[in-house]
């Protein structure tokens, strides 16, 4: 069984506010007194994407000293910079392709894909994010159940803003899963707040976000509450290749 925790939308701007509230979620999960199997970040970690903001976001995630309680899995959004993002928050040379990577544990593999669009707010996996999917789970060899993490859902969630800017060509989405049954599930941010729905056949996860809490049509007009608790989920994938999820707020 794996257990992830699954935060998004850090939106690191260097202001005490955005600071303290993504302090708070670390010293939840930092405290936790049981077992977590790693920790997912699902992109919009920096607001403007500068060195500074990922230097920030190093130091709560524990990246830059690598003490952390789990493992970090990151993966970029549509406010991230793919440079300063692998320069000053992995540690890794600066480049301009996609931000790929892959965790694998005992029963289960992590893959966190880059969906982000340099200069747009709008989300796709690119050629070559698919080819390295295709590609890792080749790899893998369908002895393991796999999650797709990445930051743009790929369908609609019922709000004007998000749905915007979704995931271009799910229908390539959906036909990489239809051949691909190992994949259990796909887990995202982007929209700031927490929704469960499915998308080809599957599981999809949107995780809330840290710096404020998508108000819905129905909810009234303003569209950020940013006085919002913080939020969290916890993801478990169980021996079967279930998804189970659950929802926390961070006081």
């Amino acid at each position: 069984m794996l257990v992830l925790a699954h935060i998004s939308d850090l939106h690191l701007d260097g202001s005490p506010r955005a600071t303290e509230r993504a302090e708070r979620v670390h010293d939840r999960l930092w405290g936790l007194p049981g077992h977590v199997d790693a920790l997912l970040v699902t992109g919009d970690i920096a607001d403007h994407g500068t060195e500074a903001e990922y230097e920030e976001a190093a130091r709560i995630l524990g990246l830059d000293t690598g003490d952390a309680p789990f493992p970090v899995l990151t993966c970029p959004g549509n406010h991230d910079r793919r440079e300063p993002f692998r320069k000053a928050l992995l540690g890794r040379p600066a480049a301009q392709g996609p931000v790929n990577g892959v965790h694998v544990f005992d029963d289960a593999a992590v893959l966190m894909c880059d969906s982000s669009i340099p200069g747009s707010d709008e989300g796709a996996l690119d050629d070559e994010t698919y080819d390295w999917i295709e590609a890792t789970l080749d790899e893998l060899d369908g002895t393991v159940p796999v999650l797709l993490a990445f930051h743009h859902p790929p369908v609609a969630l019922h709000h004007p803003l998000p749905d915007s800017y979704q995931l271009r060509e799910p229908h390539r989405l959906a036909a990489l899963m239809e051949r691909r049954p190992e994949i259990a599930g796909l887990v995202t941010g982007h929209a700031h707040t927490p929704a469960a729905t499915a998308f080809a056949g599957r599981p999809l996860v949107v995780g809330p976000g840290v710096t404020w809490t998508l108000r819905l049509p129905w909810e009234g007009e303003q569209v950020a509450d940013r006085d919002a608790p913080v939020g969290l989920a916890f993801h478990v994938l169980d021996d079967s290749g279930r998804l189970t999820s659950h929802f926390r707020v961070v006081t």
